[in-house]
């Protein structure tokens, strides 16, 4: 993505750090539940709230699963790896510091593919995935003059997945979220819920004149916490770095927020560098060592990715990229499409119910798929209607609204309703010479060349018929009655 600025073309530069929630029943380093949306501060232990001579025991869950990220998105997975204490002084944070990994990551490299806005391939590199433990959380609507501090998520498993400065626009910033999202369910390493808090985005951003290679001065936007919110922080955030910069100021390094309301950012606080947290090994946590047995276990594990799935099903059913993109994305929606693929006879018209006109009314109803009244055999059903001639595609919709109310099925809809299309070539043909007598004038100007007349006719016939005449059947015998 470009930027037009007064002086100059601005390209972005936009790097992404995700903390993803490792799915496992207990914390890094105690045995407290991690159960979403628990009574504040019921789901602690000493450990967790810093008693004195507390010490950690590690998850080794956690480590396997975060091995498992590293395998699937083709990084190098270190068979030794430690931790390291961070240390900041927050509310939410007990200890005073954070058990991290910065010297010796469990993970490095590997990548996430995207398409472009072209429909391009593109890999966005992984730097490193390391784990780490999560703070507690502020909560400031409860007391009008406190904050209270919730400790429930002190100690959540997470790993930090740090992408390379390789995405240039808003697109490709979601794509990527999107993908590895969708990677992490699939694998089962993480439920990478944005509304739960347990996939959140800090979001980099940096501008540089178009064809220069020096990175500009970046800017952090913390916890970014839906897709929608990504697209419009980065196009805020660039388009106030150009504005400063091209006004003679400069652009400060700092941490940002990004208010859904305004849509704007602003100052949290400076940006912290690393000296600023005095990271030194923890004395207290042993290496990881990892055996290579384990290793060959852990990567036989590995299900079918979603990349891999979706260069298969663009292979074995002829679909496009960014169909099977879409088909992959949500275990649901790829759930969903395998029950109605064995039934569907024509895959693609399946594909595009589901993808178009389904997903178009579940989502202005604000219906999750999971709830919808259709089950994937009865869409696949409707599919098979239309390609079987006994409803056309505009008579198919009205069925789907029908559906969705009552959960009928699509055979059982269209007899009730006597919806099945006229197919009766001598029915439809004297219908049409009767059409085409009653109005010789747009007969004429058809043979004057004038072919656009001929969609005034079909509008005719289909609202004679009730839009149930079979359109190639009207089309063919339109032709050659007018023609004569």
């Amino acid at each position: 993505m470009v930027i037009q600025g007064k002086t100059a073309k601005w390209n972005i530069v936009i790097g992404i750090e995700v903390h993803a929630q490792i799915s496992t029943k207990t914390k890094l380093f105690s045995q407290s539940a991690t159960t979403h949306d628990a009574m504040p501060n019921t789901q602690t232990s000493f450990f967790d709230i810093a008693s004195p001579g507390m010490l950690p025991v590690l998850n080794f869950e956690a480590v396997k699963k975060a091995v498992k990220t590293g395998f699937a998105i083709k990084g190098t997975v270190h068979k030794n790896s430690s931790f390291d204490r961070k240390h900041y002084f927050y509310p939410d944070l007990p200890q005073g510091y954070q058990i991290t990994q910065l010297y010796h990551p469990i993970i490095e490299g590997g990548f996430i593919e995207i398409l472009t806005e072209n429909g391009e391939k593109k890999q966005i590199r992984i730097n490193r995935i390391h784990i780490e433990q999560d703070a507690g959380k502020l909560i400031h609507d409860i007391h009008p003059n406190e904050s209270c501090v919730d400790l429930n998520r002190a100690g959540i498993p997470l790993m930090e997945i740090v992408s390379e400065p390789d995405m240039t626009s808003p697109h490709e910033a979601c794509e990527y979220i999107k993908n590895l999202r969708a990677l992490l369910r699939a694998i089962e390493t993480s439920d990478a819920d944005m509304e739960k808090g347990n996939f959140r985005c800090d979001v980099n951003i940096s501008v540089k004149k178009e064809g220069e290679k020096k990175l500009g001065t970046r800017c952090e936007i913390k916890n970014v916490n839906s897709i929608r919110a990504v697209a419009r922080a980065i196009e805020y955030e660039a388009n106030r770095h150009v504005e400063l910069i091209e006004s003679g100021e400069r652009v400060v390094q700092q941490t940002r927020l990004f208010d859904a309301k305004t849509e704007k950012t602003k100052k949290m606080r400076n940006k912290e560098d690393e000296d600023d947290y005095r990271y030194f090994p923890d004395p207290d946590l042993m290496p990881i060592q990892l055996t290579d047995e384990l290793l060959a276990e852990i990567q036989k594990s590995l299900p079918e990715l979603p990349q891999e799935k979706c260069e298969r099903y663009q292979k074995d059913f002829g679909l496009s990229a960014y169909d099977a993109s879409i088909l992959v994305s949500e275990k649901t929606i790829d759930d969903y499409f395998k029950q109605g693929v064995n039934v569907a006879k024509d895959i693609k018209n399946f594909v595009n119910l589901l993808l178009t006109e389904l997903f178009g009314r579940l989502k202005k109803a604000e219906v999750p798929l999971e709830k919808c009244k259709i089950t994937s055999k009865q869409l696949a059903e409707l599919s098979n209607l239309i390609q079987n001639g006994m409803i056309s595609g505009k008579i198919a919709k009205d069925v789907l609204d029908i559906m969705l109310e009552t959960g009928e099925s699509a055979e059982q809809i269209v007899k009730e309703k006597g919806l099945v299309q006229v197919t009766d070539e001598k029915a439809i043909a004297e219908l049409i010479r009767k059409i085409l007598s009653e109005n010789q004038s747009q007969v004429e100007e058809f043979k004057q060349g004038k072919t656009k007349v001929l969609a005034f006719f079909v509008g005719i016939i289909m609202k004679e018929t009730k839009g149930k005449a079979n359109p190639a059947i009207v089309n063919k015998i339109l032709m050659e009655e007018i023609s004569k």
